[in-house]
């Protein structure tokens, strides 16, 4: 008997996660003769547990599937669901006599690192249990900072919804004396900060990994200010800290938080500078908004060339591997 696909979504959507389905979909039923049917995960693990799928396979004999490279948010839904450390805990007998029941061969993860770490547990799972069933993961993350590959779809299509933030600031920027700060995502990383800030000609970046100083950044805007340049952009990412905060334990880092009054990171930052130069400042915060809208074509390509590399890899029989991209090879 022929062994069947499941495949799932999770983590925070981005523009592009549904060109990575499509591609699993597309080269799993194109080989009929080595794949029973696709199933998909409602709503991630999380869903699956509580007994929602539905056949793929079906929904593609009826609907055009290609649509789904052009359709953003998460076809199947998602979630931000943690398989337990204990392997030997009840919820894997449950997932695994699933697999058993539906004739589970080859189980597709497409997310960031939570999902990597599902993909991760299961894969142990089953050694512990001798199963045969396989665990494929395909890295997704607006945030890039999954080790091992060099890119992540989804971050280009992010990088330029932020990147018109900035360029939007631009023209309100312009036509007053004052700081701008944008506050960008991308979790405990800069990446995306860095390409949106260089691309939307920020004049400074604040990034995770080089913490930043006060007095260096009010330093910057007097510059621009004796120069005759009336304001200051400034991309700020959401994990941006303080060499003070740096330097604090994690616990520590927690308590001022607690302490502190500001809605996100920016504000805290703009109340610095404010103080610091007495200039006015404003804050904006595209959030959720760059893991929308129509992916870019950039996006488009690699998340499908991923997803099928991906089913490439079980027609192969290659197993315990994550596809990612290296010297602009899918490997």
């Amino acid at each position: 008997m022929l062994k069947n696909i499941l495949v799932g979504q999770s983590g925070g959507p981005t523009a592009v996660i549904n060109s990575s389905l499509y591609g699993v979909i597309e080269e799993g039923l194109r080989n009929k003769e080595k794949i029973g049917t696709v199933y998909g995960m409602v709503h991630g693990i999380e869903g699956f547990l509580a007994g929602n799928f539905i056949n793929l396979s079906e929904v593609a004999d009826n609907e055009p599937i290609d649509r789904l490279k052009i359709t953003p948010a998460s076809f199947l839904g998602s979630c931000r669901y943690m398989l337990p450390e204990d392997l030997g805990d009840k919820v894997y007998d449950k997932l695994f006599d699933t697999f058993a029941q539906m004739n589970i061969g080859y189980v597709f993860y497409i997310g960031g690192n939570d999902s990597m770490d599902t993909v991760s547990k299961l894969s142990r799972v089953a050694l512990l249990k001798k199963s045969d069933i396989r665990f494929i993961g395909v890295p997704k993350t607006i945030d890039n900072d999954l080790a091992e590959t060099e890119t992540s779809f989804g971050f280009q299509s992010a990088v330029d919804i932020a990147t018109n933030a900035i360029d939007c600031i631009h023209t309100t920027a312009a036509s007053h004396s004052r700081v701008f700060i944008v506050e960008l995502m991308g979790h405990k990383t800069g990446w995306l900060t860095l390409h949106a800030g260089i691309a939307g000609g920020a004049d400074i970046i604040l990034i995770p990994e080089i913490p930043y100083s006060i007095e260096a950044i009010s330093q910057a805007i007097a510059k621009r200010t004796a120069s005759g340049k009336r304001f200051t952009i400034i991309a700020a990412a959401e994990g941006a800290i303080s060499k003070e905060e740096a330097a604090m334990s994690k616990k520590e880092l927690k308590l001022l938080r607690k302490q502190e009054n500001y809605a996100s990171t920016a504000y805290r930052i703009g109340a610095a500078i404010e103080e610091k130069t007495g200039q006015e400042v404003r804050v904006t915060v595209p959030g959720h908004v760059q893991r929308g809208g129509q992916p870019v074509a950039y996006d488009r390509v690699l998340a499908t060339r991923l997803g099928v590399r991906a089913a490439e890899l079980i027609l192969n029989h290659e197993y315990g591997y994550m596809v990612g991209v290296k010297d602009n090879k899918i490997v």
